[in-house]
C-alpha cells in the first residue's frame, strides 16, 4: 500500500471515529480540524508517514484549508484520497 493510500484509509478511519464520538449531534462540530488533528498525530501512524510529526496547528490549518478548498467545487474523489495526496506534498519527508 502506498503512503497516500495509508494515509486516506487513517483519514477515513478518523472520519468515523469522529462520527462515533459526536454521533449525539450527528457528527456536527464546529471545530472538526482540531479533532481531527490531535486524533491523527496521537492515535495514528501519520507522523510515521510522513517521516515526522507536523506541528499540530500547521495541521489543523491545513485541514481546514483542504476543507475550503474541497468543498468549493464538485469533486469525483473521495476527499479521504484528495486530502491524502495534499497532506502528503505539504507535510512529507520527501
Amino acid at each position: 500500500m502506498s503512503d497516500t493510500a495509508a494515509i486516506a484509509d487513517l483519514l477515513h478511519e478518523a472520519g468515523e471515529t469522529h462520527h462515533i464520538v459526536y454521533r449525539i449531534v450527528d457528527g456536527d462540530d464546529p471545530d472538526w480540524a482540531s479533532w481531527y488533528a490531535d486524533w491523527l498525530l496521537d492515535h495514528s501512524e501519520l507522523p510515521q508517514l510522513l517521516g515526522g510529526a507536523p506541528v499540530r496547528s500547521h495541521l489543523v490549518y491545513e485541514l481546514v484549508g483542504l476543507d475550503r478548498d474541497y468543498t468549493a467545487e464538485p469533486r469525483e474523489r473521495r476527499w479521504e484520497d484528495w486530502y491524502a495526496e495534499r497532506l502528503l506534498e505539504r507535510f512529507g519527508a520527501g
